[in-house]
């Protein structure tokens, strides 16, 4: 990749961001300061400038991280990813205002953190390629904020590296929440999207796809199986409440 992807981190509990420090460096990432308050972030970044921050929500001082990440923002495009041990909807109802590329949840793991932060560094490398590209695809965005990725009425199109890969909607099996994230599980492999479940309910189309479970949506034309509390689908067996298993019959009886 040439020169390592340079991350601030803005966190007051100093236990935890040195932690972060040394996972970042062991990730193979250049960690350009550890700020425990908000004020001090614009005067470090003028010096320093990250190509992501790290921010938590919860800052102690005169700005939390929300204002602070509102402050970076008047005067830097810098992804800004939120470290949260409160994640209420007025608190994320208020960060989504500042379009962060990710939420990672307090206590999180390694892979959490990684994961956040590549799916990050792929999106800028995605918009970096979409400027030069200066907007000659013929395809529309169907999605809203900072995402990237592409839903037609019969393929999606995901992210991958620095691609965007083509999944037929027949080919797709079921969609699976992953906190703010969700996999698409298709005929021949998995996908993360940085989409919540939620928003890509709203956008699939509904002809093919219901949503059965606070964590699942599954492609009706891919069952093999209803149960009382669950379908089958390519072996899974996917979890559904008692109301959706009444739309899903009614679904099923239409098609």
């Amino acid at each position: 990749m040439g020169k390592a992807i340079k991350i601030l981190i803005v966190e007051d509990e100093m236990i935890i961001a040195a932690n972060i420090s040394l996972q970042l460096t062991e990730l193979g990432y250049e960690v350009t300061g550890i700020l425990p308050r908000g004020e001090e972030t614009l005067s470090h970044i003028k010096i320093d400038k990250p190509d992501i921050v790290l921010l938590d929500i919860q800052l102690k001082g005169e700005l939390d991280g929300i204002e602070t990440a509102h402050e970076i923002q008047k005067q830097y495009n810098i992804p800004i990813i939120y470290l949260t041990a409160n994640a209420d909807e007025a608190h994320f109802n208020r960060a989504k205002e500042t379009h962060p590329y990710a939420f990672i949840s307090k206590p999180f793991k390694k892979l959490d953190l990684q994961r956040a932060i590549e799916l990050t560094v792929d999106r800028i490398s995605l918009e970096k390629s979409s400027e030069n590209d200066n907007g000659n695809g013929s395809e529309t965005a169907a999605t809203n904020g900072n995402t990237t990725d592409f839903i037609l009425n019969d393929r999606i199109f995901v992210r991958n590296n620095e691609k965007m890969l083509k999944i037929d909607i027949k080919d797709i099996y079921y969609i699976e929440a992953d906190r703010n994230y969700c996999r698409i599980f298709s005929q021949d492999r998995e996908y993360l999207l940085v989409m919540t479940l939620k928003d890509i309910d709203e956008k699939l189309p509904q002809n093919h796809f219901l949503r059965i479970h606070r964590s699942y949506i599954i492609n009706i034309s891919q069952i093999d199986e209803v149960a009382g509390t669950h379908v089958v689908i390519s072996k899974k067996a996917i979890p559904m409440s008692k109301a959706m298993r009444t739309e899903l019959l009614k679904r099923l009886q239409t098609i």
